[in-house]
């Protein structure tokens, strides 16, 4: 016969494992963030709103092989600013996303980042990483975007892009967590400085210079 106080320390004992397991999930979760990212930051310069952030990446032995081996792997900064809206569903105002690629070639003992038309060589990973970990001014939106004065919520992260592995290692990938390299969303909040004050838009005529006789 089970008695009240056996039940209640069974479930005294579920509820200390399923505490634990939670645990273990958010550890897990803590660990898989292998990048930071620092210091965000959004201005307007001129006509556009540009981005600027920092990245502490780890990068591990797995990853360091394939790509001291010849793999290209991609790495992706994704950011998006959103409209808070009480009477229906957020609006999402800008959505924006960059991407690296990361090679060595054995040929000149070289690591290369590449973004869009931009290439640049590097003689050792680290310097490719620290270039990496360095975002600088980049257009994510044009003015007319945002409205002045207006305070948006603000989110960017920065992932290896596992899409973009050959399939077997897009496989590997699934039980591997060598290859999940990201950030957690890093979250703020911006508001849209407000316009510059417009300059009168009429045109005075000039008062006409002494001793001048008008036409």
């Amino acid at each position: 016969m089970i008695t009240t106080g056996s039940s209640m320390r069974c479930w005294k004992r579920l509820a200390d494992l399923l505490c634990g397991l939670v645990l273990l999930a958010g550890a897990a979760l803590v660990q898989a963030a292998d990048i930071d990212i620092r210091n965000p930051q959004l201005a307007l310069d001129d006509d556009y709103y540009v981005l600027s952030a920092d990245f502490a990446i780890e990068f591990n032995p797995r990853l360091e092989e394939a790509v001291s081996r010849g793999l290209a792997i991609y790495f992706v900064a994704e950011f998006e600013l959103t409209r808070p809206r009480w009477y229906w569903f957020d609006e999402k105002a800008v959505k924006a996303s960059q991407s690296w690629r990361l090679t060595y070639h054995a040929l000149t003992r070289q690591y290369r980042l590449s973004t869009g038309s931009l290439h640049q060589s590097y003689g050792s990973l680290d310097e490719a990483l620290s270039a990496l970990s360095h975002l600088r001014r980049w257009r994510v939106a044009e003015r007319e975007r945002l409205n002045p004065g207006e305070r948006l919520d603000a989110v960017l992260r920065m992932r290896l892009d596992q899409s973009q592995l050959p399939k077997p290692f897009q496989i590997e990938a699934i039980s591997n967590k060598d290859w999940t390299l990201s950030s957690d969303w890093k979250r703020w909040f911006y508001t849209v400085p407000d316009a510059p004050k417009a300059e009168a838009a009429r045109t005075e005529t000039p008062a006409p210079a002494a001793g001048a006789e008008a036409k």
